[in-house]
């Protein structure tokens, strides 16, 4: 980390580039939020507040990552495809996300150990290895998709594809490098938030709600390829690294089991908003395409931004387009490249925390910095990112019935007393689990081999 100081004996304070970076962000929020919280000074409503903003920040950075680039493409081809058809989904998923990563955090805060670890510990270190794998396949296909988008992007602006990846590699090894866990987190969330661009851009498309309402319920559930779109919006949704990250973000910020209510809110309020991105976006182009007329396929990223955005002008269009995936790709890389880090480490048994220095965890850093360029390298080969995208996401949905079970069986086994999953909440989240893991394999293999 950076220090500045002065010699004296006074303390010298630690004040990193991504702190210093995020003051920049925030500087700008503050003022709108100071006044609400000093007028509750010592009520019970502002010490809620303060505790929820001492909490936010896993739940909402792994959903902010959830909607990333190729989430973005995936509920864009949704649209342009198959008009408001697929939108339902989107509104089903949230209930269902929101199970999965309250049981991921519950296992967090109560057990203090990582996913991988507690599957090691619960079931041995050979489906601790099993379970791991299937985390990298899934970041190696997800950190594909993330940079692929970049280069999108960057393609739109004329700029070097090799160059851009390179300039945002470097800067994401820079933050991470001189960054603690919390000033991490603030800045991703910031770059995230630029997400809700496509809310924007959903409500300013104008949808024709006659067409919305006449295809909300209309599911062509025997087309293979509505099929395997409905298995990409899950597997879009509900990835694996996110039950890896958030386990391990609670407890790399140093949440305990008095923070579970807040988190939960934090989760909460997550799930709602990235299933509102992925919303907006499937709305717009579905809105583009003659308001819901379906069957017009994307091909890549310029072709997408210019359906989302004729209702903004064609400068400014690109502009929103262009920061709104920017967002969800860098915020969904560091995320990525974090979880594989973690979740090696918590196998392997090597040191693994944002507040460790880079020299007392080289394997950390090493891994998250080996993955990220070896992502960039691949990126720069010029693969299709619309149909890789998708394919991503179908990948995804098959690797849910290994990932939620392992998820389930952990909140039976190694939770104990009331934070054990059971009664009724059992038999809800086992019965949403296989219900989506069941339908997710069935949507891509038929799709698949149709």
């Amino acid at each position: 980390m950076l220090r500045f100081g002065f010699a004296s004996n006074l303390p010298v304070a630690v004040v990193t580039p991504a702190d210093l970076l995020l003051r920049l962000i925030i500087i700008y929020i503050s003022p709108m939020l100071q006044p609400v919280i000093s007028s509750l000074p010592g009520t019970p409503d502002a010490r809620r507040v303060r505790q929820l903003l001492a909490v936010l920040g896993p739940g909402l950075v792994v959903m902010l990552a959830d909607t990333d680039a190729g989430s973005i493409i995936t509920a864009a081809q949704s649209g342009a495809q198959w008009g408001y058809r697929l939108l339902i989904l989107q509104l089903i998923l949230i209930p269902i996300l929101f199970v999965v990563q309250e049981l991921t955090v519950r296992l967090g805060l109560a057990t203090q150990r990582g996913h991988g670890e507690l599957i090691r510990e619960t079931f041995g270190r050979g489906w601790a290895w099993v379970s791991v794998g299937t985390l990298c396949v899934a970041c190696v296909g997800a950190l594909l998709t993330q940079l692929s988008g970049i280069a999108g992007v960057a393609q739109m602006f004329g700029l070097p594809v090799a160059g851009t990846i390179a300039f945002v590699i470097a800067g994401i090894l820079f933050m991470v490098f001189t960054g603690s866990y919390r000033s991490v987190e603030r800045v991703a969330i910031a770059f995230g938030l630029f997400e809700l661009a496509f809310v924007f851009v959903a409500w300013r498309a104008g949808p024709n709600v006659q067409h919305v309402a006449l295809q909300f319920f209309d599911a062509p559930l025997k087309d293979p390829q509505f099929l395997y779109l409905a298995a990409a919006n899950i597997g879009a949704v509900i990835m694996p690294w996110m039950v890896f990250y958030q386990q391990s973000a609670v407890i790399d910020k140093g949440l305990n089991l008095s923070h579970l209510r807040m988190a939960r809110v934090d989760t909460a309020v997550g799930a709602v908003i990235t299933q509102l991105i992925m919303a907006a976006v499937l709305i717009s182009t579905a809105a583009v395409f003659s308001d819901g007329v379906s069957g017009t396929k994307l091909d890549s990223v310029p072709q997408i931004a210019t359906a989302l955005t004729p209702s903004l002008g064609y400068a400014v269009g690109r502009l929103v387009f262009a920061l709104g995936l920017t967002g969800a790709a860098l915020v969904a890389t560091v995320v990525v490249c974090l979880t594989a880090a973690w979740g090696l480490g918590e196998v392997a048994g090597y040191k693994r925390s944002l507040e460790l220095h880079p020299r007392e965890a080289p394997w950390f850093y090493g891994v998250f910095t080996l993955i990220l360029i070896a992502g960039g390298v691949l990126v720069t080969s010029g693969a299709d990112l619309v149909k890789l995208s998708v394919a991503v996401q179908v990948m995804n949905a098959l690797l849910l019935p290994v990932v939620l079970g392992f998820l389930f069986l952990l909140a039976r086994k190694a939770l104990t007393g009331p934070y054990r999953l059971s009664g009724w909440y059992a038999w809800v989240a086992g019965g949403l689990i296989a219900l989506t893991s069941s339908f997710g394999v069935f949507a891509a293999l038929y799709g698949l081999l149709a």
